[in-house]
């Protein structure tokens, strides 16, 4: 009976996975529809798992003998995931150790460690707190209003703790790597991040130069690291089109807290209410 559950928590978590398809509208609205997409298969997974692990790897339910293979399977699966959860953090550790190497300088009237490279890059890195990183090339090729721009949109992705939550975005992501459509929902994800973060600096800044700013950066090969890093040209060489149209074109108003969407998660308990049909 417990490998029947698993079946079906799998079944459904790949249907909803395949019904994903590219939405084209505000970035507000693809940035909930792909992040519902994203979350809910694992989430409903998850559930299932620890419903499983709840149950023990003995009894019956439904008037069937439930026997421990499923009961093994369910927490081989969640022992897996801690794992890489521990992997993702020391990896994130180490990402920070050797950022908190670098010289701290006041630029702008704001800290930021000092990268000795000439390659072009600027980025938040760290988990909820974050330390500003740029390089040394940036600072050099970049002009003061053009820098103003880069710093404006590390702001945003320091306002909306960008490093922290695609800390755990991307642990999920490598739990379920094997569901459809997953690393196309990554790279939704993370353009859509850099829009946000480009919206943020469109307040305060003149798009266009931050526009201008994204063409230089994105000309030289990446150097930011995966995990607890939002780096400004992060996505941005597959979609640096999408980003300067969104900059260019029509401001969208940022998106409020939206309890509606977050209730759409609840679904994803159901398994657990297995647990009191189990005997």
């Amino acid at each position: 009976m417990h490998l029947l559950i698993i079946f079906a928590a799998l079944t459904v978590a790949c249907w909803f996975r395949c019904s994903w398809t590219d939405f084209q509208g505000s970035w507000a609205e693809r940035w909930r529809r792909a992040l519902f997409f994203f979350l809910f298969p694992p989430l409903l997974l998850f559930m299932t798992a620890i419903a499983l692990l709840c149950m023990g790897p003995q009894g019956k339910m439904g008037g069937l003998q439930t026997g421990c293979f499923g009961y093994v399977v369910a927490l081989s699966c969640l022992g897996f995931f801690a794992i890489l959860c521990l992997k993702r953090a020391w990896q994130g550790w180490r990402s920070v150790k050797s950022t908190r190497s670098c010289p701290l300088v006041n630029i702008a009237s704001k800290q930021v460690r000092l990268l000795n490279t000439g390659v072009l890059f600027a980025g938040q890195i760290g988990f909820w707190q974050p330390e500003l990183v740029l390089s040394q090339g940036l600072l050099q090729i970049l002009s003061p209003a053009h820098l103003e721009t880069v710093l404006a949109h590390e702001q945003g992705h320091y306002y909306y703790r960008d490093t922290f939550w695609f800390f755990w975005l991307g642990w999920v992501r490598s739990c379920t790597v094997c569901l459809p459509n997953t690393e196309a929902l990554w790279q939704e994800l993370l353009v859509l991040r850099e829009l946000r973060a480009d919206a943020h600096a469109a307040l305060q800044v003149d798009p266009l130069l931050l526009a201008e700013s994204l063409v230089l950066v994105v000309s030289t090969p990446p150097v930011s690291p995966e995990i607890c890093c939002a780096a400004l040209a992060s996505n941005s060489a597959e979609r640096l089109e999408q980003r300067i149209e969104a900059l260019l074109g029509q401001p969208e108003p940022i998106s409020e807290f939206n309890t509606q969407f977050w209730n759409r998660f609840l679904l994803a308990l159901l398994p657990l209410l297995t647990v009191i049909f189990h005997s």
